[in-house]
């Protein structure tokens, strides 16, 4: 529904060649220089879970929409709202916490706004980041996914559903126990060892609110591309498995703030796998299906005991104030 809203709102109001392409960031052409743009607002609740709180999530989630495109990420701000009567002492972790995370990014937080609002006006602290990253080939942004052709690979750099899961922990909702972190984290690292192979990467998009699944299903739609993923090739932690069944929840659509999805040529494809592989965030990389030629613009899941099931856009978020 956020997405129609978008697109039927926002979209059609501000519409631009820029803004049309829909990427996680926009891609700038400045005097001959290329620059990647973007801005983000985090909501999440609770502002503290199990690895991490709202600040390394604004800094990490900046970071990750800069490199998906294809840029070095440089500058960050960050404008803040914050609840009258929020505890000092929280705000100067979740500080500190940003600033660690931009040092650990290789970013730097250079501009910034803060407004307090009356208690009940907002819940806790809210953040807002915008993010500048330098692209080294004045193209396109690789999440535009404009040369993707059948039998180009799928990968994914780890088990997925973590961030959700460790959300709901952090809430009290399981009534269960269970030993799980939020996969937050800056991505820009590991995808610099990819980026060795740039011309065989053909799309980067990290799959945070919505899930593996709705990067897949707007992959689809955007190039009109058929698209197979193997289940037991997806990484899914036993405990979120677990987590799932018990509530009735597919983590295809869990939201992750520490996975990339690529889609890279077959000929490099075990190469940039290992190169992921050879990064602490990316030792459970693996390849998870590939661009089909039949059933264009549908996104196929073949199942662990044998079957085929489509995968479509959830209607409504599983968790909302994931991020």
């Amino acid at each position: 529904m956020t997405r129609d809203l978008i697109k039927d709102l926002f979209q059609s109001s501000f519409d631009n060649d820029i803004l049309d392409r829909l990427s996680d960031s926009a891609v700038l052409n400045i005097n001959s220089n290329s620059l990647a743009f973007t801005t983000d607002s985090y909501v999440v609740d609770p502002v503290f879970f199990p690895g991490g709180n709202i600040g390394k999530l604004a800094i990490c989630g900046t970071v990750n929409d800069l490199a998906v495109s294809g840029s070095v990420p440089a500058y960050i701000t960050a404008g803040f709202i914050i609840e009258e009567g929020f505890s000092i002492s929280q705000l100067k972790e979740i500080i500190q916490s940003m600033a660690s995370e931009a040092r650990e990014a290789g970013v730097k937080i250079v501009a910034g706004d803060t407004k307090v609002v009356n208690r009940g006006k907002c819940d806790k602290i809210f953040i807002n980041t915008s993010g500048i990253g330098v692209l080294k080939k004045s193209d396109i942004s690789i999440s535009t996914a404009g040369r993707i052709s059948p039998g180009d690979k799928i990968l994914i750099n780890g088990p997925i559903g973590d961030h959700a899961i460790a959300i709901l922990k952090a809430r009290g909702d399981l009534g269960i126990e269970l030993e799980i972190e939020s996969d937050c984290a800056s991505l820009n690292d590991l995808i610099s060892r990819a980026m060795i192979y740039r011309d065989d990467i053909k799309f980067m998009r990290d799959a945070t609110r919505g899930g593996l699944a709705t990067v897949l299903v707007e992959l689809a739609e955007m190039t009109g591309s058929a698209i197979e993923v193997s289940e037991p090739d997806i990484p899914v932690r036993e405990s979120v498995k677990n987590v799932c069944e018990i509530l009735g929840f597919d983590p295809l659509y869990l939201a992750n703030e520490g996975k990339v999805v690529m889609v890279v040529s077959q000929q490099n494809c075990d190469l940039i796998l290992k190169s992921l592989r050879s990064h602490k965030l990316g030792k459970e990389s693996n390849i998870i299906g590939e661009i089909v030629s039949i059933n264009k613009g549908e996104v196929v899941l073949k199942t662990i005991i044998g079957g085929r099931r489509q995968i479509n856009m959830l209607a409504s978020d599983q968790l909302p104030r994931i991020c």
